[in-house]
């Protein structure tokens, strides 16, 4: 840049509001940019899934393509849950909230951006998140339910009196109250989970059918839905019944998936309930944390979010 220029954009800092000086100083001090190589250019049109694409100048920093076959254009954002998201910035740093567990609020102050700015982004980084599971369980598969208070939280009109915090449910046991959930998870430590409209043998088996290799053996509790499935396909079932104090038997139990039910709702605790038609979304943050564990890093949780579902070796930046 020749000095006159230079002069010239210093003598316009003066009209810059907050927000664009704050990020002047992030990008001049290189904190919170997001690398540029996390964003891939996807191999088809987003619109149309041709390969017939080329170059067509950039805009925002990305490069933009144009497609020979329906003629539209596209980035590397375009059909993904970042599309049209501002302050681009500022996603490396909620990245590192989300993994820290934050929540809204503290998230919210972490960045820099509004609670509200806060939650969208949440939710829209989740949202790919949510579906990266197995997608086959083999050798020995623990299965096992576990329940969720229904939550109405942030709906303005309740079919019934609101709750403080959470709050508690009206019945004691199982009721229509108690979202079920199902979690399946081999020796392995593939895992998937599920929420379920209905804890019944229809429901049950449309999620173990396409997920439980045929040769595998099925251990779970006493619970007559499991056994029906495993009879109905020919798997070889091990239940175990803790009532009877029998919790092991061998190497068949399901103190694998019971412990990480115990972790589930020990670490959704802080969040004061969740509401249910957002439950998938942290069951899947609870994935991505214990599937990375200390290895997780805000570059990881960026591409997972994008819906890339091979970001191993983005651990090593």
């Amino acid at each position: 840049m020749k000095t006159i220029q230079f002069s010239q954009w210093i003598a316009q800092l003066s009209i810059l509001n907050p927000e664009q000086r704050d990020q002047l100083r992030s990008r001049l001090s290189g904190a919170g940019d997001l690398p540029l190589d996390v964003i891939k250019a996807p191999s088809r049109c987003p619109h149309c899934q041709s390969r017939e694409r080329r170059s067509w100048g950039s805009s925002g920093d990305l490069p933009r393509y144009r497609c020979k076959a329906c003629a539209k254009t596209s980035n590397a954002l375009t059909s993904t849950p970042m599309a049209r998201l501002r302050k681009r910035h500022r996603w490396q740093d909620y990245a590192e909230a989300l993994t820290q567990s934050l929540s809204v609020r503290k998230a919210a102050t972490h960045c820099g951006v509004s609670k509200n700015t806060a939650f969208l982004w949440r939710h829209r980084f989740l949202s790919r998140i949510a579906d990266h599971q197995a997608q086959h369980a083999s050798g020995i598969v623990e299965a096992d339910e576990t329940f969720f208070l229904e939550s109405f939280k942030g709906q303005r009109d309740l079919p019934r009196p609101p709750r403080k915090r959470g709050g508690s449910a009206k019945r004691r046991g199982l009721s229509a109250e108690q979202i079920p959930v199902l979690v399946v998870r081999d020796r392995s430590g593939q895992q998937a989970d599920f929420k379920l409209e209905k804890l019944d043998a229809r429901h049950v088996g449309e999620r173990l059918r396409p997920l439980v290799d045929a040769d595998a053996i099925l251990c779970t509790d006493s619970a007559g839905v499991y056994a029906h499935f495993a009879k109905a396909e020919g798997i070889t079932h091990r239940p175990v019944n803790p009532s009877q104090k029998r919790r092991v038997d061998g190497a068949f139990h399901i103190q694998n998936v019971n412990a990480y039910d115990s972790r589930l709702k020990n670490w959704m605790m802080p969040f004061h309930g969740v509401a249910t038609k957002y439950l998938t979304h942290y069951l899947g943050w609870r994935r991505l944390l214990e599937r990375y564990k200390a290895r997780l890093n805000p570059l990881i949780c960026l591409g997972e979010s994008l819906g890339y579902t091979n970001v191993q070796q983005l651990t090593e930046t």
